[in-house]
């Protein structure tokens, strides 16, 4: 029997695949705890359906991430923090601060977790920090980082 799997089942695929499983096993195990639909026409066309619009929105997110990357690009967040003597800085910048920067001076909504530091800012100048928008999309931001009057 071809069975549509609605859910991952170990050892026989992932949701959406179409497997060929014994009768047994489809009416007394797949069939009842709603891991699978019987591959009939009806429902081969609404896995049809259901996987052009996973695609459509795949596609969507993807150009958003992709028109905020530009929008980031184009733009330059502006941070102070307290500098002693020597120029050496007290305490640094993190991704939260930028976030929180990029918010207020851009207009943006970046999640603090989608930004790359390897280690937070400590050192005064203009730094590039990347963001990663989407698995496919990486922005660069420009952080400017000035001694606090």
């Amino acid at each position: 029997m071809k069975v549509i799997l609605l859910q991952d089942v170990k050892s026989l695929g992932k949701k959406g695949d179409i497997v060929n499983v014994n009768d047994g096993y489809a009416r007394n195990f797949i069939l009842p705890k709603k891991l699978g639909a019987e591959a009939t026409g009806k429902n081969l066309n609404d896995l049809k359906l259901q996987k052009n619009n996973e695609k459509k929105i795949a596609q969507e997110h993807l150009d958003n991430a992709k028109e905020l990357a530009e929008e980031l690009a184009k733009g330059q967040v502006e941070l102070a923090i307290k500098v002693g003597e020597g120029g050496r800085a007290f305490g640094s910048v993190s991704s939260k601060e930028i976030a929180a920067a990029v918010k207020e001076q851009m207009g943006l909504d970046v999640d603090k977790k989608k930004i790359q530091l390897k280690e937070p800012i400590k050192s005064l100048g203009v730094h590039n920090v990347s963001v990663k928008l989407h698995p496919e999309v990486t922005a660069s931001l420009k952080v400017a980082v000035k001694e606090e009057s």
